[in-house]
């Protein structure tokens, strides 16, 4: 991660688009990738403990991450939306206009109504950088079952980035509390047989290959980084700004 760019010159920084329901863990990755790329603890993107089924990212907002010890970036960012709620969630039709770059940084999302082209949050002339090079669907692998209205939000953003030829990626968070093993030793998680049915229910009923679908355990109680947990953060993130530096390269 150190050393990547872009194969792509135009590309300033890989954009990685990050969607999913409420409490699935967007936030939390964005700030467990930055714990790791900086060597601390951090909280950059802000993000909700509670168990409310109200998303508490409202905005569309570009993270970057700081390079240790230097004053320049990576090259990658996140863009974290709002959860897909069942009614007063993000609209599928405000992602797929974000996924070609048309949504500004600090636009607030409106459940009642989509952006339209003569909003002041509307981009009218997407660079390419603007525009969404990957798109990781997240999901509570603790959840007790799957919420059919937010995996047809889910199915009909997947579409739209299929259609444009973006790459895809889900991950399946909280996996420590999903599985006891797992929760006393990290290293057994692709061993999990009860994960690896989550990872194939996943798939079946969103039609992302088990192969792009990442497990993964964010830091959320921990004081301090551990070793097993940034391994899976960083094999996500090398899997994610590979996809998506080889989408951007044919741009």
């Amino acid at each position: 991660m150190n050393n990547f760019q872009p194969q792509n010159e135009e590309v300033e920084a890989i954009r990685v688009l990050l969607c999913g329901p409420v409490g699935a863990g967007k936030s939390s990755f964005i700030n467990s990738v930055n714990n790791v790329l900086q060597g601390r603890m951090t909280n950059e993107a802000l993000a909700s403990s509670t168990t409310s089924d109200q998303s508490f990212t409202k905005i569309y907002q570009t993270y970057k991450i700081k390079k240790e010890g230097k004053g320049n970036f990576y090259p990658f960012v996140f863009n974290d939306v709002m959860g897909l709620e069942d009614r007063t969630g993000v609209r599928p039709d405000d992602i797929k206009i974000a996924l070609k770059g048309h949504v500004k940084d600090g636009y607030k999302f409106n459940p009642a109504s989509s952006l339209s082209e003569d909003d002041p949050g509307y981009n009218s002339s997407p660079s390419i950088s603007d525009r969404v090079h990957v798109l990781v669907c997240i999901y509570d692998a603790n959840a007790p079952e799957m919420n059919q209205s937010v995996l047809q939000k889910m199915k009909e953003i997947r579409e739209a980035a299929s259609e444009l030829g973006i790459p895809q990626l889900a991950i399946l968070t909280h996996i420590d509390s999903a599985c006891g093993e797992t929760q006393k030793n990290l290293r057994n998680v692709y061993r999990s047989k009860h994960l690896k049915k989550k990872m194939g229910d996943f798939s079946s009923r969103l039609g992302i290959p088990m192969n792009c679908i990442l497990l993964m355990k964010n830091y959320s109680d921990e004081i301090q980084l551990k070793p097993d947990v940034d391994t899976l953060i960083l094999s996500a993130l090398k899997l994610m700004v590979d996809f998506g530096d080889d989408y951007a390269d044919k741009l």
